[in-house]
């Protein structure tokens, strides 16, 4: 009562102020009922006023954001031209009808493909890359908008990595909005066979593919004749090659000194030694057991997990490796590569590469046991998964590598690496502490 009395004599006091500035000498024969109702008219006009030029100035905020949306847009339809061309054959795209609108939510998509023949993962325009044909089957099976195939950032898409030319992907998670009925073997079908979505999970308004992922694991499949030693003609041997025991173990104890928080600089481009981007943390990096391809080359499978990496980072850490192990170069070159040095080092092909799993630990603890999530481990799609890599992503890389032999070519080059200090460029210039998130998986 006290706190509604004392609002009740504030009110009559602010009035009472206002009354005495609107109150002039030839008005003051009015009666107080009268000027408390000009004065109260006159706050309503005032408020009436504040929020219409609220409304415009809200209205003039929305209307420069969709000019600058509109700018920055990439064109990668022109309905204009599409509509135009459709007319001249009698075909008329239907108007917008309200009651398609679609409700759409957060959630995870599990991916698998081939990169042998795309220029790597992320969209480009006038290139062929697995993102496109992806978006071109959400935008004709209705997951996606056509703004949001035109601009993707609208549907909230986000990849937890970005795979280079020719590489390929065994269980890619890409994240964005889509419809809560899909069917998923109709839209496989307007796929190319290189592509699979396997899986889809809904997962938390504020999941990002890439920011919640936690861990990485690429596998580079190779033949083992590439570990032979460089006094060797392995002309002679890429079909019959076996590696020994003694020869594997070595292999497995030079990857082994990668592993732990270390500086790269030496296994990427343009950056420093300076640079914070450059320390990334390897947490185990294997090798598999021997097994013949179908074309009778032996192979072995490397895997190595971290926590993000950058371009050309685990080809050039393969390479090295290979060349140590053949006795091109010796440890001591691995160890000056971590330090300040600049090295010439050598960068085994891309067709091995793979990026095998993304790890989500840290969400699938704090969300997958919520009784509203699922963990993102993706068990139910395994047994597909494993049919689609030795299907479509082994099966391409021992054909081409016993049609083409790209990793018999490749070590014919690591003699003319010096292994040591560059003098060729100068040294990029540090980042003064920023690190890039653009510098993280582009494998």
């Amino acid at each position: 009562m006290f706190l509604s009395r004392l609002l009740n004599n504030y009110t009559k006091f602010v009035l009472l102020v206002r009354l005495k500035t609107i109150w002039t000498p030839w008005d003051r024969h009015k009666s107080f009922a009268a000027a408390m109702s000009e004065a109260l008219d006159k706050l309503e006009m005032e408020k009436e006023a504040r929020k219409e030029a609220k409304s415009l100035e809200n209205e003039a905020v929305k209307e420069t954001n969709r000019m600058k949306r509109t700018l920055k847009r990439k064109k990668w339809v022109d309905w204009k031209e599409q509509d135009e061309k459709d007319a001249a054959s009698g075909v008329k795209r239907a108007p917008f009808d309200p009651a398609d609108r679609i409700k759409r939510k957060k959630s995870a998509i599990l991916l698998s493909y081939c990169g042998a023949n795309y220029f790597g993962m992320q969209r480009n325009p006038g290139m062929q890359t697995i993102e496109e044909e992806l978006f071109k089957a959400m935008l004709k099976h209705k997951w996606i908008t056509e703004d949001s195939f035109e601009q993707v950032q609208i549907a909230c898409f986000q990849r937890a990595a970005r795979t280079d030319k020719g590489v390929s992907a065994a269980r890619q998670v890409c994240s964005v909005k889509l419809p809560e009925e899909l069917d998923l073997e109709a839209f496989n079908a307007d796929l190319p066979e290189q592509i699979r979505l396997f899986g889809v999970e809904r997962v938390t308004k504020g999941f990002n593919a890439k920011d919640q992922c936690n861990a990485r694991t690429y596998t580079y499949t190779l033949p083992t004749m590439a570990f032979a030693s460089c006094e060797e003609k392995i002309e002679d041997l890429h079909d019959t090659f076996r590696i020994s025991p003694e020869l594997l173990e070595k292999v497995r104890d030079t990857l082994k000194l990668y592993e732990g928080t270390k500086n790269f600089h030496n296994f990427t481009s343009k950056k420093s030694f300076l640079d914070p981007s450059s320390k990334r943390f390897i947490m185990s990096f294997t090798s598999s057991d021997p097994f013949q391809s179908p074309q009778g080359i032996e192979f072995i499978t490397l895997k190595v997990k971290g926590q993000s990496f950058m371009l050309h980072q685990i080809r050039k850490m393969v390479g090295l490796a290979i060349a140590i192990v053949r006795g091109n170069t010796t440890t001591t070159s691995l160890e000056r590569a971590l330090t300040e040095e600049r090295l010439d080092l050598p960068m085994a092909p891309g067709l091995g590469l793979v990026l095998d799993t993304v790890h989500y630990e840290r969400y699938n603890d704090r969300y997958g046991k919520d009784g509203i999530h699922n963990p993102l481990t993706w068990q139910a799609q395994e047994a597909q998964v494993k049919e689609f890599i030795e299907r479509e992503i082994f099966s391409q890389i021992y054909k081409t590598e016993a049609e083409q032999r790209n990793m018999l070519d490749w070590i014919g080059t690591l003699h003319f690496h010096s292994y040591d200090t560059r003098k060729d460029d100068a040294p990029p210039a540090p980042t003064e502490g920023k690190r890039s998130k653009d510098d993280d998986n582009d494998e």
